[in-house]
């Protein structure tokens, strides 16, 4: 008979999709669950973060450490970058510019430093309202606070664990150390 064929072979086919459906949805393991290699000594350790907000903004900005993307900041995950020591200014993509809104860092061998990224959705917004309908939009506007260790470790402890530079040929982000690049005063 064809049709148990056919229906064996729908469910195996639907099987198949909700497994994959929900595979897709699954959760990164915490930080604090995976093996992160130990930082060589001749190198810094810098810690980029992001609190879990969606309500705030699903935007994803490049990181970037004197003008070279170092990773994406994604909304409550964690990602780490060894560099040279050196002094850095970090940045996120973002639309509005603010005073203080990105931190220059200088950073020893053995060094960890934890830096957190902050999104504001209000900075520049609107709608269409009225009698005319239309929508409101949003662009978010980005912030790098550099951390102090006791608030910044557990935070990415916590935080789903989103990339490592263990295994990418970008293992030691060669970051131009341009200390006269344009922007904010120093």
């Amino acid at each position: 008979m064809q049709p148990p064929s056919i229906l064996r072979r729908l469910r195996s086919a639907g099987i198949i999709i909700f497994l994959l459906a929900t595979s897709a949805c699954a959760k990164l393991p915490p930080t604090s669950a995976v093996a992160i290699p130990p930082l060589r000594p001749d190198l810094a350790r810098v810690w980029f973060y992001r609190i879990d907000a969606p309500h705030i903004t699903q935007a994803r900005p490049y990181v970037r450490m004197n003008g070279a993307i170092v990773g994406i900041s994604e909304d409550g995950g964690a990602f780490y970058r060894d560099v040279q020591p050196g002094e850095y200014y970090v940045t996120a993509d973002s639309y509005g510019v603010d005073i203080n809104q990105f931190p220059h860092i200088a950073l020893v061998p053995g060094q960890t430093a934890y830096l957190q990224v902050i999104g504001s959705r209000y900075w520049a917004s609107g709608g269409g309202g009225g009698d005319r309908g239309g929508s409101d939009w949003e662009r978010p506007t980005f912030y790098v606070w550099l951390m102090p260790n006791d608030i910044g470790g557990p935070a990415v402890a916590r935080s789903p664990f989103y990339a490592s530079d263990a295994n990418s040929r970008h293992n030691q982000v060669a970051v131009a150390k341009d200390t006269d690049r344009p922007g904010p005063a120093r």
